[in-house]
């Protein structure tokens, strides 16, 4: 296996943006859905777009509700995220090995890069795709032959890393090995079910399958 590119999600992949989405969801609900939603109602809406997730609960406010979240998201972005165990140190162990590193996440452009600056990974990363980078989002291709082709690769030797089935799923479509993160909000069973390539326990283990000694 010959793996030169490692393309990521950002929400719970890369950065612990849980309990910042969480908050936003329930901050935005409350307001049009004063006492209908609890915690754990909005765990199924972590993932999809945000226009997907409200253009289902009511057309007509799609964009006031995207508009509400997002400033919340924004307000409140670095008191609320967190840095999962060894993501800082293995994604700069493979860029220092000359590995190409591409973002692809259904946030938008602007709001990840926000993250990575944030949590100091944005030197490390050769491109970001984000929803407006782009027509179709994740589990469409889409995003990740973008990311490719930015970074002049090849799904063939290329690993697309995710927390949610929108990325196995697009991986797949594209062509790429896929890789789960076992730290999945919504479960490691639930990860399991589309069979990515791999499992991580934790980032560094993306060392060892991609053949780089660990530090």
């Amino acid at each position: 296996m010959n793996i030169r590119t490692i393309l990521f999600d950002l929400d719970g992949t890369l950065i612990d943006t849980n309990e910042l989405i969480i908050q936003s969801f329930l901050h935005t609900l409350e307001k049009y859905y004063p006492g209908k939603y609890k915690r754990e109602d909005v765990l199924p809406f972590i993932g999809p777009p945000l226009y997907e997730t409200f253009n289902a609960l009511d057309p007509s406010r799609v964009q006031e509700m995207i508009d509400t979240y997002r400033a919340f998201n924004h307000a409140q972005h670095d008191a609320l995220i967190r840095e999962f165990e060894t993501v800082y140190e293995t994604i700069e162990t493979l860029h220092q090995n000359g590995f190409r590193l591409g973002v692809v996440t259904t946030k938008i452009h602007q709001t990840a890069v926000m993250g990575l600056k944030k949590t100091r990974l944005e030197p490390f990363f050769d491109c970001v795709i984000g929803l407006d980078d782009v027509k179709h989002a994740k589990p469409d291709p889409e995003p990740i032959y973008k990311a490719l082709d930015l970074l002049q690769s090849t799904p063939d030797e290329a690993l697309m890393v995710g927390d949610n089935y929108h990325d196995i799923l697009a991986g797949k479509r594209a062509g790429t090995k896929t890789a789960g993160v076992a730290w999945t909000i919504k479960g490691r069973e639930y990860l399991e079910q589309y069979e990515p390539d791999f499992m991580l326990e934790k980032m560094s283990d993306l060392l060892t399958i991609v053949g780089v000694e660990n530090v």
